[in-house]
């Protein structure tokens, strides 16, 4: 019980700790986004790679014979990633990290119920008083304001959210999660060159910071926490697995305003109880529901 929270609580912090990367990158212009992503997808599809050949060894070495690849993933999975890590770092250039994980978090959850809904899954009434009131929240949220200098930064993000939501829901029928993540983030590089190009066409400059600030969250907040979060997943219920999720804005907002002074907002504020309260209580009424 204790190695499955702390792997989850590791995996939450990465999750947090992408947000934070991206925004302290972008913010300083150490690096362009376009080349964020690139650099990004590349370390984390090393990294993935890495681990997945050590786990085959590992395996090997046990059963004395060859483990088969289960689960190459797919193309569409892959295109679902890129677009969720291109978006992801756009958006980063003109958002606070706070207020881009809320957005990104909450598109998620909202994609995967969306999913369950167009699928016919029941719902309850107090659920769909959940689901309006976490609709509601998202739209105060994206309403022009001072923590959201744009509409279309939120956007963005929102776009990015959906793109993830996708991501995971097709994940769900993967025989080998791990094999699946790393096949689509190696999958996805096919697309990398056209970012190298459009990046080398506006070039404005990259500094070794912004390089490292990029392998750092491919490498280390993509790559490793995804392995990690991917050991805690199967031991926790799905219920439990959608509530600790929603624990990630709360934390990369912490880390904005301790790290880059990032300013906490009233509109922040009400915009995260709204739209993770009601969440919430949509996930706990599923699972009373089961």
């Amino acid at each position: 019980m204790l190695s499955t929270v702390l792997y989850t609580l590791i995996a939450l912090c990465a999750f947090a700790a992408n947000s934070l990367l991206c925004r302290m990158a972008l913010q300083s212009g150490d690096i362009d986004p376009l080349s964020f992503t690139a650099i990004r997808l590349a370390s984390g599809a090393l990294i993935l790679l890495g681990i997945l050949l050590w786990q085959t060894t590992l395996l090997r070495s046990k059963s004395q014979s060859a483990q088969p690849l289960t689960d190459k993933g797919s193309n569409i999975s892959a295109l679902s990633l890129f677009v969720y890590a291109l978006c992801f770092s756009v958006a980063y250039v003109d958002l606070n990290t706070g207020t881009g994980a809320l957005i990104l978090f909450s598109a998620v959850q909202l994609t995967m119920i969306g999913h369950s809904v167009l699928n016919k899954e029941p719902l309850s009434k107090v659920q769909w008083g959940a689901l309006f009131v976490a609709f509601a929240g998202f739209i105060y949220l994206m309403l022009p304001s001072a923590t959201v200098p744009s509409f279309m930064p939120a956007m963005l993000m929102a776009l990015s959210g959906v793109a993830w939501g996708v991501y995971s829901i097709r994940g769900k029928s993967c025989s080998s999660p791990l094999q699946a993540t790393s096949f689509n983030f190696l999958r996805s590089l096919i697309l990398v060159p056209i970012l190298v190009f459009l990046a080398v066409v506006d070039w404005q400059g990259i500094t070794a910071s912004g390089v490292y600030l990029a392998i750092a969250s491919g490498a280390l907040a993509s790559g490793l926490g995804y392995s990690i979060w991917y050991i805690a997943l199967p031991r926790l219920k799905s219920s439990q697995a959608g509530v600790v999720q929603l624990t990630v804005p709360v934390l990369a907002t912490l880390a904005g305003v301790v790290v880059l002074d990032e300013q906490l907002t009233a509109r922040l504020v009400v915009a995260s109880a709204l739209i993770l309260g009601a969440v919430l209580v949509f996930l706990m009424a599923k699972k009373r529901s089961v």
